[in-house]
C-alpha cells in the first residue's frame, strides 16, 4: 500500500469518526434542550412580535453604525435595541433558550478544543467569548511568551 492509499484510508476513518461524533452530539442533552426551547420560542406569538420589533430596531441601529458615535441618533438607536432585548428577557422561553444556546456553544467549543489540542497544543481555537481568556487574544493557547 503506498502513502496515498494509506492517507485515503485514514481520511475515510477520520470522516467516519467525525460523523459518529456528530451523531453523539446531536443525541446529547444539550442539543435536546436547545431544540426544545428554540421550538417554544418559535411557537409563542408574543415573542414573535418582540423579535420583529428587535429586528426593526437593529436595522435602524445598523444604519447609524456607518458613522458610529458621530451619527446624531447612534446612542438613541443603541438604547432602543437594548430596551427591546430587556423586554424579551421577561419571557421564560427566551431566558431558557439563551441558557441552552450557551450550554450547546460551550459543548461545541470544548469539543473543538479537544480535537485541536490533540493535534497540537499551539493550535488556536476561536470562541464566541467577547473577552477571550489567555493566549494572544485569539482564544487559543499562546506560544509566543
Amino acid at each position: 500500500m503506498d502513502v496515498a492509499e494509506l492517507n485515503t484510508v485514514n481520511m475515510a476513518e477520520v470522516l467516519i469518526y467525525a460523523y459518529e461524533l456528530g451523531d453523539m452530539i446531536n443525541e446529547s442533552a444539550e442539543v435536546s434542550d436547545y431544540l426544545y426551547w428554540k421550538q417554544r420560542v418559535a411557537e409563542n406569538p408574543e415573542i414573535a412580535e418582540w423579535v420583529r420589533k428587535l429586528e426593526a430596531k437593529k436595522e435602524l441601529f445598523e444604519e447609524t453604525q456607518r458613522f458610529g458615535h458621530f451619527h446624531p441618533n447612534y446612542h438613541v438607536a443603541k438604547e432602543e435595541v437594548e430596551a427591546v432585548e430587556v423586554q424579551m428577557e421577561q419571557f421564560e422561553e427566551v431566558r431558557r433558550f439563551k441558557k441552552a444556546e450557551k450550554a450547546l456553544d460551550d459543548l461545541l467549543h470544548e469539543m473543538s478544543e479537544t480535537i485541536a489540542y490533540s493535534v497540537s497544543d499551539s493550535i488556536k481555537v476561536p470562541g464566541n467569548d467577547p473577552l477571550p481568556k489567555g493566549g494572544c487574544g485569539s482564544g487559543g493557547k499562546c506560544s509566543c511568551g
